[in-house]
């Protein structure tokens, strides 16, 4: 009995997982605040280096080294990050190392011009993102609005020419052939449309009715509320047995004579 007793108070002792839990987060915490943040080398800001410097149209901070900023303008990436800052070395004798914003605005605008002339300066034509223009037939390197105008560009000729690529466009389906089982099913969903095309059916049903026409009824059927033929008259659309038959059909005792 004792034995039991004591494990009885050991359960009651254990303390929950969100209890651990939250003791772990306030120990955190206060690890946290014990230690002072310690700014970053990118944060702190150099005597006579300017904050923001916009090159080829793009906002950067005046402490990125130039060949780390170029990164940030649309239309680089690695490889083509190094060929441009090695010809900036060349041609305009400015470091890659050098902090952007330690730059002047003559060196800015130096490098504006020859970020956008790349595909004069030797660069192999196999780095460059546009090549063989549909409209000049030239290999073009083209970088930030520039960049995003020939996108859209390219696509809307694609739709107005109507190709396989415009089609999936224009639905906004994947374009490269991934597949599409899963994953880039957009569009309406089927639940929704089928409810709205069921809701539409009851409603000309319900309008049918009160016009006095009901949908799905057999041709012929009285309409709601007319009054029931009288007794002995044929029904509709069926012509008596003493009239004649209609034009154009002789009465078959006829045609056998005719025939014998």
């Amino acid at each position: 009995m004792s034995y039991a007793f004591g494990d009885y108070l050991a359960k009651k002792e254990r303390k929950s997982k969100k209890e651990q839990e939250q003791e772990k987060e306030v120990k955190v915490d206060e690890k946290k605040k014990a230690k002072p943040a310690v700014p970053r080398k990118e944060d702190v800001m150099e005597p006579g280096v300017r904050g923001i410097v916009r090159i080829a149209g793009k906002d950067m901070r005046g402490n990125l080294k130039l060949s780390k900023g170029l990164l940030r303008v649309r239309g680089f990436g690695h490889t083509m990050k190094n060929v441009a800052a090695n010809a900036i070395s060349e041609e305009l004798s400015i470091s890659p190392q050098e902090k952007v914003g330690k730059l002047s605005d003559e060196q800015i605008e130096r490098i504006d011009k020859l970020l956008t002339s790349l595909q004069s300066k030797n660069v192999p034509p196999y780095l460059l993102n546009r090549r063989k223009d549909p409209d000049t037939g030239k290999d073009v390197h083209v970088i930030m609005n520039d960049l995003a105008f020939t996108q859209r560009q390219d696509i809307e000729r694609e739709k107005k020419l109507y190709t396989w690529k415009g089609y999936r466009h224009s639905y906004g389906k994947k374009v490269r052939g991934q597949r599409s089982r899963n994953t880039g099913r957009k569009g309406m969903a089927l639940g929704v449309l089928r409810k709205s095309i069921i809701g539409a059916a009851q409603a000309a049903k319900a309008q049918a009715a009160q016009a006095g026409a009901p949908a799905g009824g057999k041709p012929g059927a009285p309409a709601a509320g007319a009054p029931a033929p009288a007794a002995g008259a044929a029904p509709a659309g069926k012509a008596p047995a003493g009239k004649a038959a209609p034009a154009g059909k002789a009465p078959a005792p006829a045609a056998k004579e005719a025939k014998k």
